[in-house]
C-alpha cells in the first residue's frame, strides 16, 4: 500500500515567508559615483557657471579656457571608515578624476574671468569677449 502523506498549503512556506520578512535588513545607500553638475546662465555681458564639485579642494580644481571651450577638471579623494565603538569594521577609499568639457555661443575673454570655490560649488565669471561691429560694405 502507498503511504499517504497530508499536504497543507500553508505550512512551512507561510513560516518562511513571515521569517525573509520579519528579518532584520540593512540599508546601504550606494554612493553614486562623482560627476560636476552645470547651472550657466548668460547675460549680455558674460556667462556665468555654477559648477558642483563636492568633496574637492580647491588646490585639486583646474579650470581651462581655449576661446569659447570651457574644460574643468578635479581630482577626487573620499575616505570613508565606519567604526564600532571605536574599532573600524569597514574602511572604503576612493581616488579619481572628474572632467567636464562644453562649448559656449561666443568666445570668453581670458583676461577678465575670474573664478570663486565655496562650499563646494565653483563658480566661473567668463566675460565675452567683444567683437569688432559689423561693417556695410558698399557696392560700387
Amino acid at each position: 500500500m502507498a503511504n499517504i502523506a497530508r499536504f497543507d498549503p500553508f505550512g512551512d512556506s507561510i513560516d518562511d515567508m513571515f521569517r525573509r520578512v520579519l528579518r532584520p535588513m540593512r540599508w546601504e545607500v550606494e554612493e553614486q559615483p562623482l560627476q560636476i553638475k552645470l547651472d550657466v546662465t548668460e547675460n549680455d555681458k558674460s556667462y556665468t557657471v555654477k559648477a558642483e564639485v563636492p568633496g574637492v579642494k580647491k588646490e585639486d580644481i583646474n579650470v581651462q579656457i581655449d576661446g569659447n571651450l570651457v574644460s574643468i577638471s578635479a581630482e577626487a579623494k573620499r575616505e570613508k571608515d565606519v567604526k564600532d565603538n571605536g574599532k573600524v569594521i569597514r574602511s572604503e577609499r576612493y581616488y579619481g578624476s572628474l572632467s567636464r568639457s562644453f562649448t559656449l555661443a561666443s568666445e570668453v575673454d581670458q583676461a577678465g574671468a575670474s573664478a570663486k570655490y565655496t562650499d563646494g560649488v565653483l563658480e566661473l565669471t567668463l566675460p565675452k569677449k567683444t567683437t569688432a561691429a559689423a561693417k556695410k560694405l558698399t557696392v560700387q
